[in-house]
């Protein structure tokens, strides 16, 4: 991990790193069972280093908290590392020049349940798996059986959507239960 994070940290494959302040590798436990996989960073998290410590982190913790976890319990990462100026959507150009960083995260961690938050997390993670993508609010909490790898994919909202649709957190504490119920079944830790 030490070395993907130097890589990170001297990555020049897209602009981004020109406008970012820190990248934002991930956090957690790298021995975790679980693992969730958000866009980008965005400015807090831009300025801190770590993902998912705005508001939308304030969402994710509470979201954690609903199924009896913590940040401690779990490692997060990013499709990007670095910030999109702007907090605009990443473009494809960044997606795959970033992406080789994610692929080599989730080969270290070996997750057991991959969350995905939002569209862009779960539109890569599925085809990377070679499942056909949907938009999140049609496929949000179901579960994505990777076979070859006996681990679960489980998309869900991202949580910066409840700062913009507060109606969506409902869907999210539900699709988190999905989350928590898979925990129990599979012995995950």
């Amino acid at each position: 991990m030490e070395e993907l994070l130097e890589k990170v940290r001297n990555c020049r494959r897209c602009k981004l790193w020109r406008t970012r302040k820190n990248p934002v590798i991930g956090s957690g436990d790298i021995n975790a069972d679980i693992m969730l996989i958000g866009e980008a960073p965005g400015r807090n998290e831009d300025i801190e280093g770590i993902p998912f410590v705005g508001a939308a982190g304030e969402i994710l913790d509470e979201l954690l908290s609903s199924i009896n976890l913590n940040r401690e319990k779990v490692y997060i990462a990013n499709i990007l590392k670095c910030r999109p100026p702007g907090n605009r959507d990443p473009s494809r150009e960044e997606i795959d020049a970033c992406t080789p960083h994610l692929d080599r995260q989730i080969e270290l961690i070996k997750p057991k349940i991959v969350v995905t938050l939002g569209n862009f997390a779960t539109r890569y993670t599925l085809e990377k798996f070679g499942f056909k993508p949907e938009s999140i609010g049609r496929i949000h909490g179901k579960i994505f059986d990777v076979k070859d790898r006996n681990s679960k994919i489980v998309p869900v909202y991202h949580p910066a959507s409840a700062l913009y649709n507060p109606g969506i957190k409902g869907l999210m504490l539900d699709d988190f239960r999905v989350i928590g119920d898979l925990i129990d079944k599979y012995k995950v830790s």
